[in-house]
């Protein structure tokens, strides 16, 4: 028993860390307990949550296939910690978008379309078959020939197996039918052997395009344009072979066969770059005709409960479909129904229950995809399994959070760790856990500085503690409006006839619960009023495998000069796309290498070391620095490093907004979504955009760091620019010239503007959830208002 009387279950002890910039981290952190890590940006955190802990998890666990491991994919790298002992299976919920599939969707990522499927199984009228009746990935069809049965002696009988299936014959199950252009894909004057086959991963030599010329079935000298009716069908569609290749057996496919299973079905965005814009090249999309984009046959979709058919289920708002089966109460299925109903109370408890099971999960932003993987552990009847959190409230209303918090003790109370990276102070109050990661930043962070209860948090001096100390207040003094875009009589999505005025001149906050329509006014219906209004959003920068900060920003050009003039050579030679670039990875620092019929396998490149250059440029210095050294400087280090005026004019922006940790070479698919909104910001803030729309800005960032942020987007707005903020911070909220809020709840019973006025009226809104919180977090401050 631990010193106040409750079970003591032991610790995860972890002795030495040092992954990136952890320094010699020591600590031991209660099991069976909901740990905070919390800190400054860049300060350590997933350093040491996610690249220490839970990878060595993963890599413990890996090691059940250590020879599947080692035999194809070499051994996978331990951290970078002295000792780490104590360790569960670890699962990690995290914000990586769920899945590129597109047969993914909420339904089914959730295990709710399962049950609901059994549930139309029993009830549903007419009585269609079993549950697969209404899967949308089970074809419908049946299998005839002849089997050999033991019974006594082994007879030979005729048999036809029906398959009950609920999957759109058009559309395969995908709700939408995509088009190949063949003349795009195939050039029709060339043969296979001069590369026929003009889509990325099929030229001559590839794993793809060996199958088609090891298999027999054509003249691999033929120009396409001379095959017979046979071949062509033969090539595009196939049907399937085993085909022997010199290295392994094979299975072919037709060519579009391939191409649709293999990207057509994915969200476009999950693709790399080239591959994308092949796909789009090839390629139209359209909603399925015959389904109407249910996915679903007809079968399927004639069979209902009171009125309704799966399809109208899964397309009902979660919130919507959670009280529709109160009204389901057959005992026959009393025990599924119950089931189904908590998921989706679950769901709706966390600020999901705007969402719709038919939702494609590729679509969910991270936050809404971390809380949908949630939902599916918290009927797990798994215990003492560590669980690992990132940031699980962004995108989460104030309202929301103090249900996440309800869930993640469920979690804990179950008898798991729970482990959680988070900025957001009602999340560290409930910990019984607190880690504080610091004291800065990159190069100046690294170290614990305080581990303990929440209650010794603020008198320990940390940036964390001395924030969690300061009572907010209100802008003293909002500035006055100098106009507006006017918005009238919105529907988009869930708006119900919104008319609403937006001011220029000053710092605006849009806020609302999720779900509320806070998007779809601002990003869907303010450009097409003004379209001069420039919308800086978290989506993925669209870019190669090659693009980092120092790309992006368009530094790296003033970087390769002043190398070159240093050292009397080309400016070449300093590019990892040109002159200077590694042989071996083609100046990737990596080696990808695709094995066709498995997941590709990345691993750091021999030759280069990971530095992506020859040994002659790395032998090439400025002011001591080889071109490697500077691309993985973090900004901060940049900047007190370059002398040359282009360079430090944005190294200075991206330190302004809260970006001074990354480094110049990172690579930018590995940012955050708040980081990738604020890399926009800094290159944007060297326009000429009168309107600014930011998208939850403060997505990751520290309350430090959200003070610094508000320090920039007043002196943006001080410029005589107009900043309009999508934002569930109240700090921002309270701080703001004038708030729009929407509600008053999500999907349906959102859509409509509950309050527009300056922070200091919002606080006294009575109907405003927005307004309950801040109230809350400004009681001094709203009584005496």
């Amino acid at each position: 028993m631990s010193g106040n009387g409750t079970p003591d279950w032991g610790a995860i002890r972890v002795r030495g860390a040092r992954e990136n910039n952890l320094r010699e981290v020591s600590l031991d952190i209660p099991k069976r307990k909901l740990t905070v890590f919390t800190g400054v940006s860049g300060s350590g955190k997933s350093s040491l949550v996610f690249e220490t802990i839970a990878a060595e998890s993963r890599r413990l666990i890996n090691e059940t296939y250590t020879a599947f491991v080692q035999g194809f994919m070499g051994t996978q790298a331990r951290p970078d910690v002295d000792q780490l002992d104590g360790l569960t299976a670890a699962i990690i919920v995290d914000q990586e978008r769920m899945g590129a599939n597109a047969r993914s969707t909420v339904g089914t990522a959730t295990d709710t379309h399962a049950m609901l499927r059994i549930i139309f199984s029993r009830l549903g009228q007419p009585k269609i078959g079993p549950a697969t009746a209404f899967s949308f990935n089970v074809p419908a069809g049946s299998i005839s020939g002849e089997i050999t049965l033991e019974r006594g002696k082994a007879a030979t009988e005729s048999r036809e197996i029906t398959i009950v299936g609920g999957m759109c014959p058009e559309c395969e199950g995908l709700g939408r039918v995509s088009t190949v252009d063949i003349d795009a894909l195939v050039d029709r004057d060339k043969s296979l052997n001069e590369g026929a086959i003009t889509f990325p991963g099929f030229q001559p030599g590839s794993w793809y395009h060996r199958i088609f010329v090891d298999s027999g079935f054509f003249d691999n000298d033929k120009p396409l344009r001379d095959y017979t009716d046979a071949e062509w069908e033969r090539l595009l569609h196939g049907p399937e072979a085993k085909v022997k290749t010199e290295l392994v057996n094979l299975t072919y496919e037709g060519l579009v066969d391939k191409i649709r299973s293999r990207y057509l079905i994915k969200d476009p965005e999950s693709l790399q770059p080239h591959l994308r814009t092949a796909v789009e090249r090839i390629s139209t999309s359209m909603a399925c005709p015959a389904c109407d984009g249910t996915r679903l046959n007809a079968t399927a979709r004639s069979s209902k409960i009171d009125g309704k058919s799966i399809a109208d289920c899964a397309a009902m708002q979660i919130s919507d479909l959670a009280e529709f089966l109160r009204g389901v109460s057959d005992p026959g299925v009393g025990p599924i129904v119950g089931a189904l109903r908590d998921t989706l109370d679950s769901m709706v408890h966390i600020g999901l229950g705007y969402l719709s099971l038919d939702r494609e999960s590729s679509t969910l932003s991270g936050g809404e995809a971390q809380r949908t993987k949630m939902v599916r552990h918290l009927g797990s009847s798994l215990t003492d399994v560590t669980y690992v959190f990132d940031e699980p409230t962004i995108g989460l209303h104030a309202h929301d959070v103090q249900q996440m918090n309800g869930l993640l003790q469920r979690l804990r109370d179950k008898g798991n760790t729970v482990l959680v990276v988070e900025h957001e102070p009602e999340v560290i109050r409930i910990a019984d856990h607190v880690v504080d990661m610091g004291p800065r930043a990159g190069s100046h962070g690294g170290e614990v500085v305080y581990q303990g209860p929440f209650a010794g948090l603020g008198a320990s001096g940390t940036l964390t503690g001395k924030h969690l100390e300061v009572q907010q207040t209100l802008k003293g003094e909002v500035r006055a409006a100098r106009g507006a875009i006017p918005i009238r009589n919105a529907s988009l999505h869930n708006l119900q006839d919104v008319s609403v005025d937006v001011p220029l001149g000053v710092l605006v906050a849009v806020t609302g619960v999720a779900g509320s329509g806070k998007s779809s006014l601002i990003h869907g219906c303010m450009p097409r009023v003004d379209p001069s209004v420039t919308v800086i959003d978290q989506s993925a920068i669209r870019g190669s495998r090659r693009s980092n900060p120092a790309t992006y920003t368009g530094i790296l050009e003033p970087i390769r000069k002043a190398f070159a003039s240093a050292n009397g050579v080309k400016p070449a030679l300093f590019s990892a796309n040109s002159e200077g670039a590694c042989p071996a990875c083609k100046g990737l620092g990596l080696i990808y290498t695709d094995l066709a019929f498995m997941a590709g396998v990345v691993s750091v490149c021999e030759v280069c070391e990971g530095r992506r250059f020859t040994d002659e440029v790395l032998g090439y210095q400025l002011r001591g620095r080889n071109i490697a050294e500077v691309l993985d400087m973090s900004v901060e280090e940049a900047a007190a490093f370059f002398t040359e005026k282009p360079v430090r004019v944005m190294l200075g922006r991206l330190v302004d907004v809260g970006l001074g940790y990354i480094s110049l070479g990172q690579m930018l698919n590995t940012l955050s979504g708040g980081e990738r909104q604020r890399l926009k910001l800094a290159i944007e803030m060297s326009g000429d955009a009168e309107v600014y729309v930011l998208d939850e800005p403060t997505s990751g960032l520290h309350m430090h760091d959200v003070d610094n942020l508000i320090g920039l987007l007043d002196r943006i707005v001080d410029g005589g620019r107009t900043v309009v903020v999508i934002e569930h911070n109240l700090d921002i909220v309270a701080r703001a010239d004038w708030v729009i809020d929407l509600g008053p709840g999500a999907g349906h019973d959102g859509g409509r503007v509950v309050f527009s006025g300056p922070p200091a009226e919002l606080v006294r809104a009575s109907d405003s959830l927005t307004g309950e919180h801040l109230r809350r977090r400004l009681e001094a401050v709203a009584a005496a208002s």
